[in-house]
């Protein structure tokens, strides 16, 4: 099948497709993790975005249906060097190509990704086209000029929840607003019995408290920060009344309703080998990521809220704490999925937050 990836910039690149046939459109981001491409697909975080990973071969050990971390694929399509289509693996059921044609997401192969990582890095996260069906270079790269931005779209109003629901424990009550809430999230919270409450992103902080939650934990989720207008609103209005813990866009969202500021990084962090110190104990971990927008530091003054990790990379924010209220957030993923669980601990420490509040 014919493909063909053109970007904002002119870039057109020609291919095999795989997956469905059509077309899609957002920003191609390269993610570094050499497995993981079933968790990657189904986060929700990658709404609105055109995935690429970095490794070569991608599909050698198939699909098993297990690692979700969503009810489907969210990204918007997937471009890799070298698709697989004889996976071996004991789990596996089916094949990458068969796994994305099921979903109605389109998928290039065949294609430099190492010059499109390069060019990314270079110049920034750029607008895309994926056509699948069809290598019309100068239709892709008229179509990725055209779309909007990340900035201007309400992403977290495609990948929320429609209806609460509560996954039981005998644990203290968390409510969980789903900004885009990965699998895993829910299941860390789960092994320590905590008892959930999912809401949707929109929510409202009176909604909540009807709950008698103990504390609020805001999840990852897509786009920018700024879009989360309601979350930032509930943040503001409970800050003083529980524990409020974030992670990833919660993170971000929780600094905005404090008074920080948020801005958009030139090529963003995804992977599972981003070095994350934690400033108090001097360690560094090995974290998960998977995120386009930082908090800017600077802002922080009069917050409230201190830097509690960096990362060793670009020393950007990836995580605080506020001085005096029970409010901690972090910008990496400690459930991991895929990744590194070095800092599945951070679950740990949100419930006995919660207990010695």
């Amino acid at each position: 099948m014919k493909a063909v990836l053109g970007l904002e910039d002119g870039t057109v690149v020609k291919g095999k497709g795989f997956g469905a046939e059509g077309i899609a459109q957002g920003e191609l981001v390269f993610a570094t993790p050499f497995t993981g491409y079933e968790e990657a697909l189904t986060d929700p975080s990658y709404k609105g975005q055109i995935l690429m990973f970095t490794y070569p071969l991608i599909g050698n050990y198939g699909v098993s249906y297990e690692n979700f971390q969503s009810d489907g694929i969210k990204a918007n399509g997937f471009v890799v060097r070298e698709i697989c289509d004889h996976p071996s693996h004991h789990k596996s059921k089916g094949t990458i190509h068969s796994f994305l044609k099921g979903e109605g997401i389109p998928g290039i192969s065949s294609i430099d990704t190492r010059m499109l990582t390069i060019l990314t890095r270079k110049e920034g996260t750029l607008r895309a086209t994926l056509i699948t069906g069809d290598d019309d270079g100068e239709e892709a790269v008229r179509l990725a000029k055209e779309q909007p931005t990340i900035s201007e779209l309400d992403l977290i109003g495609e990948v929320t929840s429609a209806k609460p629901y509560q996954i039981e424990g005998t644990g203290k009550r968390f409510v969980v607003m789903d900004l885009g809430v990965k699998q895993n999230i829910l299941s860390c919270l789960s092994k320590r019995d905590v008892d959930i409450v999912v809401v949707p992103a929109g929510t409202s902080s009176r909604q909540i408290q009807e709950y008698e939650p103990d504390a609020l934990l805001l999840s990852n989720g897509p786009g920018d920060p700024l879009q989360a207008k309601n979350a930032i609103s509930v943040v503001r209005e409970l800050a003083e009344e529980m524990p409020v813990f974030g992670i990833c866009l919660g993170h971000q969202v929780i600094a905005l309703a404090l008074g920080a500021r948020t801005y958009k990084l030139k090529f963003g962090h995804r992977g599972a080998n981003q070095p994350v110190k934690d400033l108090r104990t001097g360690i560094v971990h090995i974290t998960s990521q998977n995120h386009g927008f930082a908090v800017d530091p600077d802002s922080l003054s009069g917050t409230g809220l201190h830097i509690t990790y960096i990362n060793v990379n670009d020393n950007t924010v990836e995580g605080f704490k506020h001085e005096s209220l029970p409010i901690l957030s972090v910008q990496y993923h400690p459930e991991a999925s895929p990744g590194p669980r070095d800092t599945e601990f951070l679950f740990d420490i949100f419930v006995k937050t919660v207990e010695d509040a």
